[in-house]
């Protein structure tokens, strides 16, 4: 039984990352090659040249583990140590069970609770708000969130409006107790009268697999991109002055704004409108795509390798996604 601990209110920090992205490149000029779209077409209008293809043989578990084993090696923790798993993904292995439940057999996290989170792209601040609370209540110790995606396979490949902007990829964090309160903000939300802009239609049980949804392609994305574009804009704008003001932090204060990788012109616009500069905000989706959950860990990775992320910085992430969600969390890096 979970029971919270009289007395005992504490901080959480991130204390160990690993990250894993499939080795196949598939390059625009290769889309291109089947699709009626260019390069020019596809940067100008997303900001993606590039994104990682699972094998066919990989499932998102598959990813997640890489990615877990890493980041619990990098900092030399046992798995069978970890209190939680918390897989964040709209890419599951299976309906049920879920995915996390596989990721922690795989690793070797005997002890364990396993569940996973959907909240569309914003799951991996979804579950770092759920592990941070664990932990800051001292009902865990360690907590490891994951966002692992094998978008590749939830595609109409003949749909240029969805096809281009997805890759795929997994990360890892390790959250422990820290008395510094390391993690101090988050901002969640939702709205669902937006769920009809980006979803799946079908494999639910408000539309069952028949012949008819696998002939009209009712098992893959479907997007409202004009929507969606909108939703982000506002909502990761609104999300982050909050985590701001609630922190008494400036724009000023952040020294690295983490957004979503969805498309260049929703952060260029989120990051304007928030009066960032252009040193404070961190990119890659030219080289990734949208890997959903996994961008923000898969962005923190290499932010950290390459020296934008340092210890001691103040870092603002910002989630948007399906549902329509959104979250932000304002943090203090210790890595």
């Amino acid at each position: 039984m979970i029971g919270l601990r009289r007395g005992l209110v504490r901080g959480a920090r991130i204390s160990a990352l690993g990250v894993y992205v499939p080795e196949r490149v598939l390059t625009n000029d290769e889309i291109s090659q089947f699709l009626d779209t260019s390069d020019e077409w596809i940067m100008t209008r997303t900001g993606i040249r590039e994104r990682r293809i699972a094998r066919v043989d990989q499932a998102a578990s598959d990813l997640a583990e890489v990615a877990a084993t890493r980041c619990l090696e990098s900092v030399g923790f046992d798995p069978e140590a970890l209190d939680l798993v918390i897989v964040t993904t709209i890419s599951p292995d299976h309906i049920m069970p879920a995915t996390a439940s596989i990721v922690a057999d795989k690793i070797g996290a005997t002890r364990a609770g396993a569940f996973d989170v959907q909240a569309g792209c914003t799951g991996f601040v979804y579950g770092l708000a759920i592990a941070t609370a664990f932990v800051s209540a001292n009902i865990y110790q360690n907590v490891l969130v994951l966002g692992a995606e094998v978008l590749s396979k939830m595609l109409d490949w003949e749909d240029r409006s969805t096809c281009v902007l997805f890759g795929d990829g997994a990360g890892a964090v390790l959250v422990q107790p820290t008395d510094n309160g390391s993690i101090f903000s988050f901002d969640l939300g939702n709205d669902g009268s937006g769920a009809p802009s980006l979803l799946v239609p079908a494999g639910g049980s408000r539309q069952p697999a028949s012949f008819e949804t696998v002939r009209t392609h009712e098992h893959t994305m479907h997007m409202t991109g004009s929507e969606v574009f909108k939703f982000a804009t506002r909502t990761v704008v609104g999300s982050c002055q909050k985590v701001l003001d609630d922190a008494e932090l400036t724009v000023e204060d952040v020294d690295l704004f983490v957004p979503h990788q969805a498309n260049i012109r929703i952060i260029e616009t989120a990051a304007r409108r928030l009066g960032f500069s252009e040193g404070q905000v961190f990119a890659n989706l030219d080289r990734y795509g949208n890997t959903s959950c996994a961008s923000i860990p898969i962005c923190l990775h290499e932010a950290s390798q390459n020296g934008r992320l340092k210890k001691g910085d103040t870092l603002l992430m910002a989630g948007f996604g399906a549902g329509l969600t959104w979250g932000s969390c304002l943090t203090k890096w210790e890595l």
